[in-house]
């Protein structure tokens, strides 16, 4: 179990910094919300590979992803967080 979560710990810090590579502009994002970032991304990563390969008996419906489909998920989130934050900042 605390295998798990260091995994997941290091592979969200990953993905999360790619991301944060990838993604033109400054993103003001700390260290643990790279982390998490990265943790969800690889979730959405997992759905994504769920919606377009099918269902993995093993694992269902949610599950997180290798890590090409862990960055390809935080880079999805990132330009959501990026995009959402536009908005609140133009509106207010």
């Amino acid at each position: 179990m605390l295998g798990l979560i260091v995994s997941l710990i290091v592979i969200g810090l990953i993905a999360g910094a790619v991301a944060r590579l990838v993604v033109p502009g400054r993103q003001n994002l700390s260290i643990p919300m790279t982390i998490l970032l990265g943790i969800v991304g690889s979730f959405v990563g997992g759905f994504l590979g769920y919606l377009l390969f099918g269902k993995d008996a093993g694992s269902g419906f949610f599950q997180p992803a290798g890590i090409i489909g862990s960055i390809i998920g935080a880079i999805i989130v990132l330009l959501i967080w990026v995009s959402v934050g536009r908005r609140r900042t133009a509106r207010g």
